[in-house]
């Protein structure tokens, strides 16, 4: 579903001199799996995501989706970010409709699928409230709900439960997890978190320190379901969290980079490139 072949991006330093955030990316995703991503903050995360939803150009190699080459934003990508950033005047509804009218499509026509998706994403009796009526972990649903109004190939998430409280962010973890596997899109994770990756994903993508280059790929091969409780599988999801922690703080030692390192709870800081 998605192949990065040789993907590199650099970003023009403010003193002129160039930051190189990705070197080297070689990347394949199977069609409906949940890739998860983790490394240090500045690492290039989220520049690898906005790469594969075409809101940045490639300084070289090549990103596909579906065979076909990536170069702009496309209806069959959608992204969903650290912060909602809903539109406040706009009801939940209006608020999930609002791709169809950024594409053109009948309002009408999705009327009944937004409403389907609100109930999906446990809002159904929400739809005529506003924004600040909802809390952060509601207003979250409410873009989940509207990226996959789009009925995305590719679903990009950047981050999205960081800025939650640890309650909310493990519900809205087993809620993704319980709509991937009924929907079975493919999902593309970043997160700061060793446990929300191995709770969601079926492989996990270490990035080392910028420039980030991918130091291993880690298979998650746990039966779904999958609960940080204690539970049939709780001695699998513990030894996968300690595998992918002592690689990164293995890496960590030899580093010279500097900068926060990886948390195994949930983190509110999100990459900046430059």
């Amino acid at each position: 579903m998605i192949r990065l072949t040789g993907v590199s991006r650099t970003f023009g330093g403010r003193s002129g001199s160039a930051v190189e955030a990705l070197r080297g990316i070689d990347l394949d995703v199977a069609d409906g799996e949940f890739l998860a991503v983790v490394g240090r903050s500045g690492c290039g995360k989220s520049t690898l995501l906005r790469l594969i939803a075409g809101l940045l150009p490639v300084s070289d190699g090549e990103v596909r989706v579906g065979g076909t080459v990536v170069s702009k934003p496309r209806r069959d990508i959608a992204m969903v970010f650290q912060r909602p950033a809903l539109l406040p005047w706009r009801s939940v509804l209006d608020n999930v409709l609002l791709p169809t009218e950024i594409f053109g499509w009948s309002r009408a026509e999705h009327r009944a699928r937004a409403r389907d998706l609100l109930n999906l994403v446990g809002l159904s009796d929400f739809e005529k409230r506003l924004p600040h009526e909802l809390s952060g972990g509601m207003q979250q649903r409410v873009s989940l709900a509207r990226a996959l109004i789009q009925q995305p190939r590719v679903l990009l998430m950047d981050e999205p439960f960081s800025a939650l409280d640890a309650l909310t962010r493990e519900e809205l973890s087993v809620e993704l997890q319980r709509i991937h596997m009924e929907h079975s899109a493919t999902i593309v994770f970043v997160t700061h978190s060793i446990d929300e990756a191995v709770l969601l994903a079926d492989r996990v993508v270490v990035l080392s320190p910028r420039p980030g280059r991918i130091r291993k790929v880690l298979d998650i091969d746990i039966p779904r379901p999958r609960s940080l409780g204690r539970n049939a599988h709780f001695a699998d999801v513990a030894r996968c969290s300690a595998e992918l922690h002592e690689l990164l703080i293995d890496h960590d030692k030899g580093d010279t980079n500097g900068g926060p390192g990886l948390a195994l709870s949930g983190s509110g800081q999100t990459d900046r490139p430059v």
